[in-house]
């Protein structure tokens, strides 16, 4: 039997995320705080951010773009880039988010597969995306840039226009964001998340955190991840709270900022838990503001966890999600500090999943581990154009079948302890194994290879190659990790090589990554 959300469920209105955030105006809050410039301090308020977003939509329009059309966004967290994707929403568009440091192959395969017409750039990745646009097929002139760039069209002048913003044309079934995800296995897929999707997901995430609703919220993750991009963008212009952004993880600047804007809760992946619990240069600064560390996109350690709660005399705790889920489907609320810090939490309103037997496909006793399948309205509609691999995850019922094992715990809070699926979360990235053993396998001196998760020196998930060197050769574990970092993003680098003779198979050729773990 499915297991529901403990709260009630949240009231879904039919509107696109454009309409929830922006449809009746900045009203009370036209000159209010809206965004930061963490590195300047230059602030926008709700009625410029408002203004400026209906007037670059208004460009994007003149330009050519058409309700519907993808529009690749990519550089790191900025006012202007929150601008640049609520404005392509604004103009019919769907946004498909983009890592600043991916290769240019990397790029062009989610330019090309997402079939993206427009891009926009910060100006660090204006060569690495014009290159990309090329590669996908991609006119020079409909690349635009954030910032002035010379031979390329700029956020100021899309926003010179000077008629009316664009009415929105999209309703909630239609696309809003295609963020690439590797879901449960296999190479990056475009996760189609509808207006629904995003603003249900907004609507029940709000529901979790009614102590620091609408306080200055701190986006050290990036935006074009989907956590930062629900959690804190969406989520922080829903409640009209600040949010100051920051342009890259830099410790001594988070906690400047922290302390600056009096920031009570901070949302982060596990490694910048471990450098506030473990790095000196914390103590330099008052941090006493904050009330709650909440951390996501990767397990949490229980030990770690109590560290930094003891260190900073606040609450730390997590939640679980998955891109697909838009992304969050359970979060420990702030007033249930009795749960264990190492779960997740409760599922959010309107959610409900089943935990099951992976073999029998029954539902596990109390206890017992189960896959944990998810059910609601902020589950993905499916993979673009990719009908197999929608129908391996979502099932006939509804259902997301996640690849994590978990438990519940005494108070019916989800600890996830398990993984089916293959992928490896190095920092809240995910890295799909087959990608890395495709790249390991051009290498002209291995025979063959596999990549498994591995734990390092600090506890953190890093891929692990195991390669099988070819006759004759004397290739090294470094030269095997830098062919490897020439041609991948740096989250997906292997970080440690074992040589071996041979690959361990199945008699249907499958690796057998237990095996190599076990080694």
């Amino acid at each position: 039997m499915p297991i529901r959300s403990p709260y009630p469920a949240v009231t879904v209105p039919d509107v696109s995320l454009t309409t929830l955030l922006f449809g009746d105006g900045p009203g009370e809050h036209a000159d209010a705080t809206a965004l930061v410039d963490g590195r300047t301090g230059a602030v926008t308020t709700f009625g410029e951010l408002h203004q400026r977003v209906g007037r670059v939509a208004a460009g994007l329009r003149r330009h050519g773009l058409r309700t519907g059309d993808v529009v690749g966004l990519v550089g790191p967290n900025s006012p202007d880039w929150v601008t640049a994707f609520h404005a392509v929403l604004r103009a019919g568009g769907v946004v498909t988010s983009a890592n600043p440091t991916y290769t240019t192959a990397e790029l062009a395969h989610q330019l090309h597969d997402s079939g993206t017409r427009f891009a926009i750039a910060a100006a660090a990745q204006r060569e690495l995306v014009a290159a990309a646009a090329e590669k996908a097929g991609i006119a020079q002139e409909a690349v635009f840039t954030l910032e002035p760039v010379e031979g390329h069209g700029c956020l100021a002048e899309l926003a010179t226009e000077s008629g009316p913003a664009p009415v929105p044309s999209v309703g909630p079934d239609d696309p809003a964001v295609l963020p690439y995800s590797s879901g449960t296995t296999g190479q990056a897929k475009g996760v189609v998340l509808t207006h629904r999707n995003v603003v249900s997901n907004v609507l029940q995430f709000d529901r979790m955190v009614p102590l620091t609703r609408g306080s200055t919220q701190l986006a050290v993750l990036p935006l074009f991840h989907i956590y930062g991009m629900t959690v804190l963008m969406n989520h922080s212009l829903y409640t009209r709270a600040p949010l100051v952004t920051m342009a890259r993880f830099d410790l001594a600047e988070l906690l400047r900022l922290v302390e600056e804007h009096r920031v009570r809760k901070l949302y982060v992946a596990p490694p910048v838990v471990r450098a506030l619990a473990k790095e000196p240069l914390v103590d330099r600064y008052d941090v006493g503001s904050l009330e709650m560390v909440f951390s996501g996109a990767a397990p949490l350690d229980r030990g770690l966890s109590a560290t930094l709660a003891e260190r900073l005399g606040c609450a730390v705790m997590q939640g679980y999600g998955m891109t697909e889920m838009s992304p969050v489907s359970h979060a420990a609320p702030e007033d249930r500090l009795d749960i264990d810090p190492a779960s997740c939490g409760f599922a959010l309103p309107g959610i409900e999943f089943r935990l099951v037997d992976p073999v029998t496909g029954d539902d596990a006793q109390p206890g017992e581990r189960g896959e944990l399948w998810v059910r609601g309205p902020n589950v993905m509609s499916g993979y673009l154009n990719n009908p197999s691999a929608t129908a391996s995850a979502l099932d006939e019922d509804g259902y997301l079948h996640t690849g994590d094992v978990a438990t519940l715990g005494p108070h019916g809070e989800l600890k996830i302890v398990d993984r089916i699926k293959e992928l490896i979360k190095y920092k809240g990235y995910q890295v799909a194994p087959a990608e890395l053993e495709d790249v390991l396998l051009g290498h002209p001196d291995l025979d063959d290879a596999a990549v498994v998760g591995a734990r390092d020196a600090d506890g953190e998930e890093v891929p692990k190659a195991f390669v099988a060197r070819r006759r004759g050769s004397t290739v090294t574990a470094e030269a095997v990790m830098t062919f490897v970092a020439e041609r991948v993003a740096p989250h997906k680098r292997v970080r440690a090589v074992e040589f071996v003779a041979a690959i361990p198979k199945s008699a249907s050729g499958k690796i057998l990554r237990n095996k190599l773990r076990e080694s």
